[in-house]
C-alpha cells in the first residue's frame, strides 16, 4: 500500500509518500506526479516513511529525477538505487 499526502504551497507541490513503492502503487504515483508536472509545478517527492520500492518503483523515480523532480530523505538504499544525489 502507498499513501500520498499532497502538499502545495503555491508553484511548489510536494508528495509525502508512505509505506511500498511497488506493483499498482507505481502506477498511482505516476498518474499522480503527471497531474503536477502537466502544471508545471516544482515538484519534491519525500520518501521518509517509504519502507520499500520494487524495481518498477525505482525505475519511475530514475525517470522523475530526469524530469527535474527533487527527492528528499530517501533511505541510503533507494538512493543508490535510483543513482542520484538525494539525501
Amino acid at each position: 500500500m502507498l499513501k500520498i499526502s499532497i502538499l502545495e504551497s503555491g508553484e511548489a507541490v510536494t508528495l509525502q509518500l508512505e509505506g511500498q513503492l511497488s506493483g499498482k502503487w507505481v502506477d498511482l504515483l505516476l498518474l499522480t506526479s503527471e497531474e503536477y508536472l502537466h502544471r508545471n509545478a516544482k515538484l519534491t517527492l519525500d520518501l521518509t516513511k517509504v519502507q520499500f520500492a520494487d524495481r518498477d518503483g525505482i525505475t519511475l523515480l530514475k525517470r522523475l529525477v530526469g524530469r527535474q523532480v527533487a527527492i528528499l530523505n530517501a533511505s541510503p538504499l533507494i538512493t543508490q538505487q535510483i543513482g542520484s544525489a538525494a539525501p
